[in-house]
């Protein structure tokens, strides 16, 4: 009979054997195709259902009769119930393992689109947001670290590159499909069809997705994971960057956000389908992440993020225009500045942290959706007093203070390092 000591080093021998005698996917295996598949059909179901409602924001303001910013609630709540996600699930994750939160993410983000329709009351309905923002955050919490874990380095970026894509082109599909099937047939019927495309893709995601061969459960203490969340925030470069993620955000998803609203009023009077294929300006994201990473490695990460700041800033400015045509340009300039920028400064997160890079990762994710929850009602005020052209010039303004913000922050920061060492 084994003790318990040798029973525990046979478990683990055993599992050192298997993974000695297999190695991490490459783009040659068909489990690599599975992997990206998997994970691009998910991630482009989550990040559809995380912005479904944003073109359906005047809708509830005449249905449920709320005011604007209430309206909004519906947007920034499922964002409070994802960050709350992100904590709790990427401790669990590092933990419990990665494919069972990755699909039921997709089962958690199913349900509260079948039961919202059926509900006459706003606050219900909010709710249901908040709930379906926590279990939309088991794929993000999860997916990246099942992509590093089961597939080589060099596939990984890949692989990566394409749930990213994925997120771009989900958030743009869901809000533009909504929108559409909304102002034709009525917004119940636009979220029973996401829980049914949501239902075909969670049954391939099951049949498809690989079980973990490599993950390696943590051992650290919860104690551990949150004292690498304090280390992080003691470091002024990381909260500089996680700053400029909060200010990213809020200014793209503020634009979003109230955009219906302006498109409804005059001159414009455009109907809901209509507002809705603007928002395929978003899919410039799709080619703003790799355009940003390749360019870096010819001019630098630095001043390719600078640009693209500027860039987004540009776009916000372009459509205080009353031209729709010149409006859907300047949200295009917008679209390829942001992703320009954020996908840069989520890559700068990992070589400014220099412990717990996971910790700052994640950080940085909760960060980014602040300002989604920020984009999404803490501007319902200006929009109420000032109107678009108001939001457009604050939303403009903001990432190029920003900019100047951290350049005398980093000058004031070297300088009394100078001080200190004469």
């Amino acid at each position: 009979m084994y003790s318990t000591d040798e029973q525990r080093m046979t478990k683990k021998e055993a599992m050192n054997d298997k993974w000695s005698d297999s190695s991490p996917y490459s783009l040659k295996d068909i489990y690599f195709w599975k992997i990206t598949a998997s994970l691009a059909l998910a991630s482009f179901f989550i990040f559809a259902s995380m912005y479904a409602v944003q073109p359906l924001l005047p809708v509830f303001v005449e249905e449920f009769e709320v005011s604007v910013s209430v309206s909004s609630l519906s947007m920034s709540f499922t964002i409070i119930g994802l960050i709350v996600g992100l904590i709790m699930l990427g401790f669990l994750s590092d933990r419990m393992g990665r494919t069972k939160f990755i699909k039921l993410s997709l089962l958690g983000s199913i349900i509260p689109f079948l039961l919202m329709p059926l509900t006459d009351g706003f606050i219900v309905l909010i709710v249901l947001r908040l709930i379906q923002g926590f279990a939309l955050a088991g794929l993000p919490a999860a997916a990246l670290a099942y992509i590093h874990e089961e597939i080589e380095p060099k596939s990984a970026a890949f692989a990566t590159a394409l749930y990213i894509s994925s997120n771009a082109l989900g958030g743009m599909v869901g809000r533009v499909i909504t929108g559409v099937i909304a102002d034709v047939v009525s917004w119940q019927t636009a979220f029973y069809g996401l829980a049914i495309s949501g239902t075909i893709i969670w049954l391939l995601v099951h049949l498809m997705l690989p079980r973990s061969s490599f993950f390696q459960p943590s051992n650290l203490r919860f104690k551990k994971d949150i004292e690498g969340f304090v280390f992080h925030l003691k470091n002024p470069a990381l909260l500089l960057v996680f700053g400029l993620g909060i200010i990213l955000q809020m200014s793209f998803t503020g634009v979003w956000t109230y955009f219906p609203f302006h498109m409804q009023e005059e001159p414009f009077l455009l109907p809901l389908q209509t507002i809705s294929y603007f928002f395929f300006a978003y899919g410039l994201g799709v080619v703003g992440s790799p355009l940003a990473g390749w360019l870096s490695g010819f001019i630098g990460l630095k001043k390719v993020r600078v640009a693209g700041i500027l860039t987004l800033s540009l776009g916000v400015f372009i459509t205080l225009s009353n031209s729709l045509i010149i409006i859907m340009v300047g949200l295009c300039i917008a679209c390829l500045g942001f992703f320009t920028a954020h996908s840069l400064t989520a890559s700068s997160v990992s070589e400014t942290a220099t412990h717990h890079k996971g910790s700052a990762s994640s950080l940085y994710l909760v960060a980014y959706y602040i300002g989604v929850s920020l984009g999404s009602s803490a501007l319902a005020p200006i929009w109420h007093y000032f109107h678009w052209n108001g939001l457009i010039i604050l939303l403009g303004l903001l990432p190029i203070a920003y900019l100047f913000f951290v350049h005398f922050a980093t000058k004031f920061k070297k300088n009394k390092h100078l001080r200190g060492g004469e």
